[in-house]
């Protein structure tokens, strides 16, 4: 099967395809938002929905939470990627928003450990899984659908267009903590005021839902009825090496990417003590970077080789996660030198690691093999870079993680390199 669009094809009309793109676009800037919304406010949710004698066990408890929402990712993919590749795109894209607006609101209402004891944790729990479903082929499959609407020798503009929507997620939910946290202050933030930014979520969940019901569907009918879901992962077992790049391609960044935007700003709360307020304020200058950052990356790149770019940036890579080190000792300056000083490379890196993935993987599979990449690297080392961060400091071994995460970002690049050489790419190039 090859899922090709024709001239007919309505994403080829301009203004379609501006509509299409907006609602794809917002629908990341719903999941990314609500998805690293729990992270930030993990320091609150912990003493909340867990035991909470130490705070900083009870952290560690939300944060692994957070991590086993990363752990069904791959299962997203493999379910939810076969439909896509199967029935279409937009059916997919729908659902992913659906789940992720429900079970933050939930998690907004959810009553406390004190109210109904272990019930509130495992709540929580459930939430978290059917978010990593959801999110776990919304990445994917949204750089694999605006590759496929947007022409040929713009896919990196693309690929910076929805990290752009990502980004303004992740900015939003700093942003909202932040005014949320300026408007009641510290002890209320704490004690009710942290539901509150879950709750403008999912409200936000309702006005996407309408937006993105007008995204045409790049699979034609006869298309879907040319393939089976035998025929879509007989093309990811062809290609399994490139599976396999994927997930190095993948944890790489991520692993980069959760250390700043989850790990440090969790570190400098629950064991620095910084003032709740800063911590925000720094983590939403983080994302100011890497919403401009990833407009401007998305367009330099495609002035020059997809294979090029990627191969700097994630070289990059190496020596700038070490900045981590910096942050030793209480100091907002300190935590904002790091946040800073990382974010150019991460900037570069996460704008383009899911261009790379999808141009691995021929159409006719793409978002099944990408999607299972994604969620399998998201979860071995995305989702538990947070955590790993932490525990290491506190056994006053915090140099490993950038060790850890300068040997993956070079295992993926001679992965990639070795693809390039036996099935090649389709697309970026």
């Amino acid at each position: 099967m090859s899922a090709t669009i024709t001239s007919t094809s309505p994403v080829n009309d301009p203004a379609t395809t501006r509509k299409a793109m907006l609602g794809l676009g917002l629908g990341n800037t719903l999941e990314w938002y609500d998805w690293m919304l729990f992270g930030l406010v993990s320091a609150y949710i912990g003493p909340h929905f867990f035991p909470s004698h130490d705070p900083v066990a009870a952290t560690l408890s939300a944060l692994a939470v957070f991590a086993v929402g990363f752990a069904v990712r791959p299962l997203g993919g493999v379910l939810l990627g076969t439909v896509a590749d199967r029935i279409g795109r937009r059916t997919v894209m729908l659902l992913s928003v659906t789940l992720m607006a429900v079970t933050t609101l939930v998690i907004a209402v959810t009553p406390t450990y004190d109210s109904i004891g272990v019930w509130s944790g495992v709540i929580l729990l459930v939430c978290r899984l059917v978010q990593g479903i959801s999110t776990g082929i919304e990445a994917p499959l949204s750089t694999a659908y605006a590759v496929e609407v947007t022409p040929k020798g713009r896919e990196a503009r693309a690929a910076g267009y929805i990290s752009f929507y990502v980004n303004l997620g992740i900015l939003l939910a700093s942003l909202v903590s932040f005014f949320v946290s300026l408007a009641v202050g510290g002890a209320t933030m704490q004690d009710w005021g942290w539901r509150i930014p879950f709750v403008v979520g999912a409200v936000m969940g309702v006005v996407v839902l309408y937006l993105r019901r007008s995204l045409p569907e790049t699979l034609h009918e006869s298309e879907r009825a040319e393939g089976s879901a035998s025929t879509v992962w007989r093309g990811v077992g062809k290609h399994w090496l490139a599976l396999v790049a994927m997930i190095f391609v993948v944890g790489a960044a991520q692993a980069y990417n959760y250390a700043w935007t989850v790990g440090l700003p969790n570190l400098a709360r629950s064991t620095f003590k910084e003032d709740p307020t800063g911590v925000f304020a720094a983590s939403t200058a983080l994302g100011v970077v890497m919403i401009v950052g990833s407009l401007v990356t998305g367009w330099l790149a495609d002035r020059a080789k997809l294979s090029r770019t990627f191969i700097v940036t994630r070289l990059l890579a190496v020596p700038s996660v070490f900045l981590m080190l910096l942050y030793t000792e209480p100091g907002l300056g300190g935590l904002v030198s790091v946040l800073l000083g990382g974010s150019v490379v991460l900037v570069l890196n996460m704008t383009l690691y899911n261009l790379v993935a999808t141009s691995l993987m021929p159409k006719h599979s793409r978002a099944t093999g990408v999607a299972l990449g994604y969620g399998i690297g998201v979860a071995l080392f995305g989702g538990t870079a947070s955590y790993v961060m932490i525990w290491l400091q506190s056994q006053n071994a915090t140099w490993v993680f950038p060790t850890y995460t300068a040997v993956l970002s070079l295992i993926s690049v001679v992965l990639y390199l070795a693809v390039r050489r036996s099935t090649g790419t389709y697309a970026g190039e």
